[in-house]
């Protein structure tokens, strides 16, 4: 996935974050701090999914709220 998308839009996706996975903590959001694979990793371990659930979860949840999302 790229980086770029999620990065341009930070500080409006990390509400829309914080909402979709309630269950990452504020240290999770920093570390996350804009970058997908590490979104990504976050939720598969936050939340004990496979690597392309998470992914899949991620891109349809973007998609759905900012429309283009690679």
């Amino acid at each position: 996935m790229n980086d770029n998308p999620l990065k341009g839009a930070w500080r409006q996706a990390k509400g829309l974050i914080k909402e979709q996975w309630a269950h990452l903590t504020v240290n999770g959001l920093a570390i996350i701090d804009g970058q997908t694979e590490h979104m990504i990793g976050c939720i598969q371990e936050r939340y004990g999914v496979e690597r392309g659930k998470a992914e899949h979860d991620v891109r349809k949840c973007f998609q759905a709220h900012f429309g283009s999302f690679q």
